[in-house]
């Protein structure tokens, strides 16, 4: 400081002078600037880009997959069903499908799919294929019937109907193997190889039925599966669980009742699926678990062929009661010209009625198909 006093007055303004032309950089500002820049970039390739991966990089390859390796888990991922019973309304594939039979030249019985199936009883929908009648009148259920072997009007029929084939694939084949022919077999639709074994059904010689899940009284508590038809949804709702349903195999000529006590007695709820039912030139079966159904009246009003079974046989799964079972069975076909037995596909019921079956000839009785019995 006492430097700077003495120092004469003209000796400071040089010194100062020295200070003044110093050059100082601005590095605060140039990093300030170059943030800003960034962010400007990066703010303006967002509103101007339209890449919603960030300009990270992607590349895309063909992946394999098994899911077709389970036929319910695939057509699950289809989708519901848009194709009513009546093929003017809903063209596939923008053909109507009544035309796309017209223009065929080979009668139906000449235009087999797979399996048998024939192509003019067939229609597409976003399920998979299912059943309709053909341009010229031929319905699944004339088509996929086992003919009946010819008996005396007056010689008693029995008939008997195997439920829930399909699920154990290994038990399904043994009980194809061991019943005799004319027996009828349902298949649930929840089977992963329902190809396969209503495929040796048909091979075998027997009628295939497919079983519909339908509400019970005790629902949900009691629940025969998914897409089971419920009371209380819309006619559209019900139809494409329906449709869905019919999809899973083809070559059954009707259906029948899984549970649905609740159901089949709804005439509300039951008219437009037996509606479509017939529509589709299918048959019905009620399997007479319910005194309330009200199967047989629209069956009656739409010409569904129709019959009602008289007799759950294994309810107690144990030979003696089986054979008691079909004993009562026998009784009514004598008393009344026919009966109907519905039986579980358990190892037990195959070997007892296999075994009751041999002996029926020799009591005057003949064994038919289920749908010798619908009227």
């Amino acid at each position: 400081m006492a430097n700077d006093l003495s120092t004469p007055l003209n000796g400071r303004r040089r010194k100062a002078g020295e200070r003044k032309g110093q050059f100082h950089f601005p590095l605060g500002r140039l990093l300030f600037l170059v943030i800003a820049l960034i962010v400007g970039g990066v703010v303006l390739r967002i509103v101007l880009v339209d890449d919603p991966e960030g300009g990270r990089p992607a590349l895309e390859t063909a992946i394999s997959t098994t899911r077709d390796s389970n036929a319910v888990a695939h057509d699950v991922a289809s989708g519901p069903a848009t194709i009513t019973a009546d093929p003017h309304q809903s063209p596939v594939d923008g053909v109507h499908a009544v035309d796309a039979a017209a223009s065929s030249d080979t009668p139906a019985s000449a235009s087999p799919l797979r399996d048998g199936v024939l192509a003019d009883l067939s229609e597409e929908t976003a399920n998979g294929t299912i059943p309709r009648m053909s341009s010229t009148g031929l319905t699944p259920f004339v088509a996929y019937r086992r003919p009946a072997s010819t008996v005396s009007e007056s010689t008693p029929r029995v008939a008997l109907v195997f439920t829930g084939l399909g699920i154990n694939e290994q038990g399904s084949l043994d009980a194809i193997g061991t019943l005799p022919d004319d027996v009828t077999l349902a298949f649930a639709p929840y089977g992963r190889s329902l190809e396969t074994t209503v495929a040796a059904a048909r091979l075998a010689g027997h009628e295939v039925m497919l079983e519909l899940p339908m509400e019970p009284f005790d629902y949900p508590q009691n629940d025969p599966g998914p897409h089971t038809i419920l009371t209380g949804e819309s006619p559209r709702a019900n139809l494409d669980k329906l449709f869905w349903l019919m999809a899973r195999f083809g070559g059954y000529f009707g259906v029948i009742n899984n549970m649905g006590a609740r159901f089949t007695a709804s005439g509300t709820d039951m008219a437009p699926v037996m509606e479509e039912i017939g529509a589709r030139g299918l048959g019905y079966m009620d399997d007479g678990g319910s005194n309330r159904s009200v199967a047989a009246q629209f069956a009656g009003t739409n010409n569904v062929p129709f019959a009602r079974a008289n007799l759950m046989v294994d309810v107690n799964p144990a030979r003696a009661s089986i054979l008691a079972a079909l004993a009562s069975l026998e009784a009514q076909a004598m008393e009344s010209g026919s009966a109907i037995g519905i039986v579980s596909a358990l190892p037990i019921s195959v070997q007892t009625v296999s075994d009751w079956a041999r002996e029926l000839d020799a009591k005057g009785i003949a064994l038919v198909p289920a749908s010798a019995l619908m009227k």
